[in-house]
């Protein structure tokens, strides 16, 4: 990379990272910022640092393949968890370079949607919900997708929204994205 490219890519004001099979290759200096985390320690680093848990690493991975080897690209509203554990609601892009592979070499960007903090903590089963409910999903195919009882995921639906204070969920979304 030239120097002008490589300006142009660490001041980005969105954060870039470059990734191989989910391993970090490069991230420009907004990323490193946005995930607390010093540029220079997350190269080399798999993507599942940003994750709690291994089965929520796998359970993303597969969102977006469709799109990604139909369309060369794929995006979404997600949190990216920060290394002090907070979290931040990011709009999320995906491009890949591999098509055939999509995950083999990807280009990913994250926008914070707002400037403040994510609200209150969340439990790994809140944030599965969540995504998928962010995705526009019944509880009835959230359920599917994670392997509960719709019973249950209404359970988590219901705590979401007393944590948050809201009605519904298309409340609960919307105070999501003013959050941050």
């Amino acid at each position: 990379m030239n120097n002008l490219s490589h300006i142009a890519f660490d001041a980005a004001p969105i954060g870039l990272v470059l990734t191989e099979d989910r391993v970090i290759q490069a991230v420009n200096a907004t990323f490193a910022e946005m995930s607390g985390h010093a540029a220079q320690t997350l190269v080399g680093q798999s993507f599942r640092l940003f994750y709690d848990t291994e089965a929520e690493f796998a359970q993303v991975r597969d969102i977006g393949l469709d799109a990604l080897r139909r369309d060369g690209a794929y995006c979404d509203e997600r949190m990216l968890r920060r290394a002090d554990g907070s979290r931040v609601w990011c709009r999320f892009r995906a491009r890949t370079l591999t098509p055939d592979a999509p995950l083999a070499r990807m280009v990913l960007s994250f926008a914070p949607m707002a400037g403040a903090a994510a609200g209150p903590a969340l439990t790994p089963r809140e944030r599965d919900v969540l995504m998928w409910l962010a995705r526009g999903m019944t509880s009835k195919e959230i359920a599917q997708k994670l392997h509960l009882s719709p019973r249950t995921v209404e359970d988590v639906r219901a705590r979401l929204l007393r944590k948050f204070d809201v009605p519904n969920a298309a409340r609960l979304l919307a105070r999501l994205s003013r959050l941050g």
